[in-house]
């Protein structure tokens, strides 16, 4: 909470947008290297894979949304200014407050202005000054007109006896604190949504993984693109595998899980099980010659 009450406060956002904050403080945070996995980030620890930092933003900050061409007239304005308020986990978007409609979209065509921020009072873009502390002068030296018979009572004073050096029982060595968490803790802050199968095993686990299976299934027995064959002897079959995949809808909800059966192709061998590595394509050329011939030849 340390961390969302100082994105809140950096940039003055209201506490409306505190779920927001506590979000991308979680996003980040499993992004950040940490003892409990030794020194690796959690997101590193679940999936084997270093995570990116190209795509990371202020928090906060001022940024303008490109609006398509196909959503504006030409002399309409390109863009529409929001607040960057996180990440999308479900897509390579961006969570974007646009302040014209007072909505929160998702986009990936978004250009940040990170030095600035909204004034809600006066609803407009302010510039974050930095504050540089001004140099304080040096002490003055003592003037002259020091009492100089206290200088000379100080200088005739006899030097006192030196200081026995500590002995090894009485120094201690300094250690900096350390904070240790449970690895059950870090793994409760990690913020997965939503993962997708990579086998099929995981994936009957999951009743939405297992309906989409059988829909598949069935658009195959209803599209009747098979047939049953006799299996050759000099000839390795290719297996079957599930791929899983969730297909979002413009705003990041889901809109369905879709699975489907492919054939292993990779599994044959060059020289082996085929020779032929290309699929003959017309060229345009071709094909506008050969018309033009047939159209004068009628």
């Amino acid at each position: 909470m340390e961390m969302a009450r100082s994105m809140l406060q950096e940039k003055h956002l209201p506490k409306a947008f505190w779920a927001e904050a506590v979000y991308t403080a979680v996003y980040l945070l499993n992004r950040c290297p940490t003892k409990a996995v030794q020194n690796m980030t959690p997101v590193e620890a679940w999936s084997g894979k270093k995570p990116s930092a190209k795509h990371l933003r202020v928090f906060g900050s001022i940024c303008y949304v490109h609006i398509p061409t196909e959503k504006r007239h030409k002399l309409e304005e390109k863009t529409e200014k929001g607040i960057f308020l996180g990440y999308n986990t479900q897509s390579k978007g961006y969570r974007i407050y646009n302040l014209k409609t007072k909505k929160l979209i998702i986009s990936r065509d978004v250009e940040f202005d990170e030095d600035a921020m909204w004034n809600w009072d006066e609803e407009k873009v302010e510039r974050q000054s930095v504050m540089i502390p001004k140099e304080t002068p040096p002490q003055q030296q003592q003037e002259e007109g020091t009492d100089q018979a206290e200088m000379e009572r100080r200088s005739q004073q006899a030097p006192g006896s030196p200081r026995r050096p500590p002995s090894s029982e009485e120094i201690e060595e300094e250690t900096p604190p350390r904070r240790t968490k449970l690895l059950s803790d870090i793994y409760e802050t990690c913020n997965f949504t939503m993962l997708e199968p990579e086998n099929f095993e995981t994936a009957v686990k999951h009743k939405v993984w297992v309906q989409a299976m059988e829909e598949e299934i069935k658009m195959i027995e209803k599209n009747n693109t098979w047939e049953l064959a006799d299996r050759p002897k000099d000839k390795e079959v290719i297996g079957v595998k599930w791929i899983y995949k969730t297909k979002l809808n413009a705003d990041g909800s889901i809109q369905k899980h879709k699975a489907r059966l492919v054939a292993k192709g990779y599994s044959q061998l060059p020289g082996i099980d085929y020779t032929e590595t290309f699929a003959p394509v017309a060229r345009l050329d071709t094909i506008r010659a050969l018309i033009a011939i047939a159209a004068n030849k009628k």
